[in-house]
């Protein structure tokens, strides 16, 4: 059976204290993979220790937020050839040695997308703050409603996608804290969407810029995202496989 190629694709901003473990730590599995980093034009010298670990770097003129970063990695996916991707942040919070978990499915052949979640299993390690953990129910519960199908983890950002998935993404992926409108946007295009439990880790270099103000801001806005992308129309990649 022929081995599919696959590629990790790792946004990054200022993210120099971090970013070297993470790209060692992807290489470090048992998998041919790829490495590719996405500077998001950072201030500090993440492309050069990313470039150091062995991934390719892309950098960008400018800063593009995450969502552009994320989508420049699935165009340079879509356009490399790429078969089976996997997306995970820069800053140490993903752990490369549950890859092999959100791989599974798409290999197997039975998803499109594979969301790694934190909350599939209610006896799961990972606690965040009361406020951050009604937030992400919030909106699991609404991308739930709207999409058809339950998630329990719509800001995880820690995926495995097929080509069709990439396919998608490097088409339509939202740029303003993207994770939980893609959600959406892989359920009514008709993905093959599942999820399987993995630990993530605490950041332990930089800051997360989701202050008390912006997160308010971030709920209002993705709530609204949300409803507009359920009034959308999107190509339904289940169909055209019939």
């Amino acid at each position: 059976m022929k081995q599919q190629r696959l590629i990790a694709i790792v946004p990054a901003w200022n993210e120099s204290g971090a970013i070297g473990k993470v790209v060692e730590e992807i290489k470090g599995l048992d998998l041919v993979i790829d490495v590719v980093v996405i500077d998001d034009a950072s201030t500090d010298d993440t492309a050069a220790v990313a470039e150091s670990h062995g991934a390719t770097v892309l950098r960008l003129p400018f800063n593009v937020g995450i969502g552009g970063a994320v989508q420049t990695g699935f165009r340079y996916a879509l356009e490399e050839g790429y078969e089976v991707a996997v997306r995970l942040d820069g800053d140490g919070q993903h752990a490369a040695s549950e890859i092999p978990k959100i791989l599974g499915p798409v290999e197997a052949g039975d998803a499109d997308l594979v969301i790694g979640s934190r909350f599939v299993d209610p006896d799961g390690t990972y606690r965040p703050p009361f406020a951050r953990r009604i937030g992400i129910g919030v909106f699991a519960r609404l991308v739930s409603i709207l999409g058809g199908q339950r998630v329990t983890d719509t800001t995880s950002g820690f995926v495995a996608l097929d080509r069709a998935g990439i396919e998608l993404f490097a088409r339509e992926f939202p740029h303003d804290y993207p994770e939980v409108e893609a959600t959406l946007v892989a359920l009514r295009s008709g993905l093959r969407v599942t999820q399987v439990q993995v630990d993530m880790r605490e950041r332990t270099t930089g800051s997360s810029s989701i202050t008390f103000v912006r997160s308010l801001y971030y709920i209002v806005k993705v709530m609204l995202a949300l409803l507009v992308a359920s009034l959308r129309r999107y190509p339904r990649l289940d169909e055209a496989r019939l």
